[in-house]
């Protein structure tokens, strides 16, 4: 990416200089869009199941900005040598989850790929100015997540047939649901910024954030919800190839408590699908915050908080 240009336009309000979510350009004083784009291959054995988290996860970039997201076109790789029966179940549970977010899926695009991948191109809508980026955390700032972490251990570990099926239904379950309510609650009691933890992990996601705000950030280890059974899986050394990558990625910026051990690591390294929203709340609102998520069914955790600091870091405590 450093080697490519970096487009400016007057209209673009938020691009690729802070690694944010999405894309949002203004179209009139009242209206700007927001546009994302995400795709996977199958991290569940169920068709259906896997439409549906798919799909979450590629409206939760719109959600985390504040937007609405509104229009959305599927993006397909499938073998031509699979039952098509698997892919009308793969677009049934996107349909669904798409209908349930009130958005609609005007058709795509579709190519003969040896591996299925399936996701979305999503547009959303939004008021200039009223955009919530990941470059606006403040010092003094708590950090609330709204999802437990640890979906790439457990689904690398269903595959292996290493996971119980309490342990796979349980994250499938949370995968699949979307951040929309997360996202009425931001915005009915006000943050400073937002980011969703996904494929970078949350330290990954939480690195962005300090950087495009430069601040820092210090994460407790014991507020940090896991999903049950995951810490059994890391025992096993079930943890994926990208939650290893980011570890090694976060060497770099982030300052282990000496009491962190090589699990612990990994697990904030984790790379996420469909997972949570990660919320800088001024801490006069965190009781606020708390109330307006647990008022519509999600459960907020505040596991840290932005720590003021000449250079971005993130520190980890036990």
């Amino acid at each position: 990416m450093s080697q490519l240009p970096k487009h400016t336009h007057p209209n673009l309000l938020v691009g690729v200089e802070t690694g944010d979510d999405a894309a949002i350009y203004q179209l009139t004083d009242d209206v700007a869009i927001i546009q994302t784009v995400d795709f996977f291959p199958p991290i569940v054995d169920d068709p259906y199941m896997y439409g549906q988290i798919a799909v979450a996860n590629s409206l939760s970039d719109v959600y985390a900005m504040g937007g609405k997201p509104i229009l959305a076109l599927n993006i397909v790789g499938f073998p031509v040598t699979l039952d098509k029966q698997i892919l009308t179940d793969v677009l049934r549970g996107g349909y669904d989850k798409a209908g349930e977010a009130n958005v609609v899926i005007a058709g795509g695009h579709t190519v003969d790929d040896p591996e299925p991948k399936y996701g979305l191109a999503v547009t959303g809508v939004i008021k200039p100015g009223e955009q919530i980026t990941n470059a606006g955390a403040m010092p003094g700032d708590a950090l609330i997540l709204t999802k437990p972490i640890g979906t790439g251990i457990i689904t690398t570990a269903g595959k292996a047939k290493l996971a119980p099926q309490s342990v796979i239904d349980g994250v499938v379950r949370v995968m699949a649901e979307l951040n929309d309510k997360a996202a009425e609650a931001m915005l009915e009691v006000g943050v400073h910024s937002c980011t969703d933890i996904t494929g970078f992990g949350l330290i990954g996601h939480l690195n962005g954030m300090t950087n495009g705000s430069k601040v820092a950030a210090r994460i407790r280890l014991s507020d940090v919800p896991a999903f049950d059974g995951v810490w059994d899986l890391l025992a096993q050394d079930t943890a994926p190839g990208g939650t290893h990558r980011n570890l090694k990625s976060a060497l770099a910026f982030t300052r282990w408590d000496d009491s962190i051990s090589e699990d612990a690591k990994l697990l904030l390294c984790d790379a996420q699908t469909s997972g949570g929203l990660l919320l800088s709340v001024a801490t006069d609102k965190i009781g606020s915050m708390m109330n307006a998520l647990e008022a519509r069914g999600v459960m907020g955790h505040n596991i840290g908080e932005i720590i003021e600091s000449s250079e971005p870091h993130i520190e980890i405590v036990a």
